[in-house]
């Protein structure tokens, strides 16, 4: 399955879909309202040929120290909590899950978040965008385990995305995956072992079943909790 939807500012290149569905239950008027007048406004901007220079992340976030990138933020509570809580930080979130933007945009708007930046798509279109070591961090939170082998070639961690990861978080940056898939979190670590361009960082068992101290949580991660699925989370370093 290709993606054959192409929205304004979306890059030039087809590519098989690796992620479910895009909008659930209606949206209300205001979050219509929001897509209309909001997201117009803090939409990541995009190379939308090859000619097109590379963006440079910065300059859509002067001023601040860190810029950070979120793939697939869901109901948005990590990169909200985030951004609350590091004015001084840049935050590209990426979903195409059209209700998950639209509660990402009415934070946006309720408590005035000048530094987060929205990707109403695929974040390979924001990866294929972006100057080289231009991300100190990147999330990779709960992504779509693809359970079935003939659809693990859309699993977002995989070869074509790790080198994009590597070519656009700088030596030294950070590339953060949890998971409550067992099996995930083996496809992760053999996949990032074969890329080469990312050292885990965990010692021990109790490591990568901890959440980081300040770790604030999404909707997805309590409920696996509840329903008895442990989290695991790793964390990698991009190699010099």
């Amino acid at each position: 399955m290709t993606d054959k939807t192409k929205r304004e500012g979306q890059p030039f290149e087809r590519r098989p879909l690796i992620y479910g569905r895009a909008k659930g239950k209606a949206l209300s008027r205001r979050q219509q309202q929001l897509f209309e007048t909001l997201l117009p406004q803090v939409a990541f901007p995009l190379r939308t040929s090859a000619s097109d220079p590379a963006i440079d992340p910065h300059t859509v976030f002067p001023g601040l120290e860190a810029i950070h990138l979120e793939v697939g933020f869901g109901g948005g509570e990590h990169l909200v909590a985030r951004a609350r809580a590091n004015p001084r930080t840049g935050f590209i979130g990426c979903e195409p899950f059209m209700n998950g933007v639209a509660k990402v945009l009415a934070a946006i708007d309720e408590e005035d978040l000048p530094n987060i930046r929205v990707h109403h798509g695929d974040a390979r279109d924001v990866l294929d965008s972006l100057t080289d070591a231009s991300l100190d961090r990147a999330y990779v939170l709960y992504p779509d385990p693809w359970p079935k082998a003939r659809h693990n070639k859309r699993r977002f961690i995989g070869p074509d995305t790790l080198a994009s990861l590597a070519r656009v978080i700088r030596p030294g940056g950070i590339l953060e995956v949890a998971s409550d898939i067992p099996d995930y979190i083996r496809w992760t670590l053999a996949e990032t072992r074969r890329d080469g361009h990312f050292l885990w960082t965990a010692n021990s068992k109790a490591e990568w079943e901890t959440a980081p101290q300040d770790w604030p949580g999404t909707r997805y991660e309590a409920k696996a909790i509840r329903e008895g699925r442990t989290p695991c989370y790793l964390e990698f370093i991009r190699a010099a």
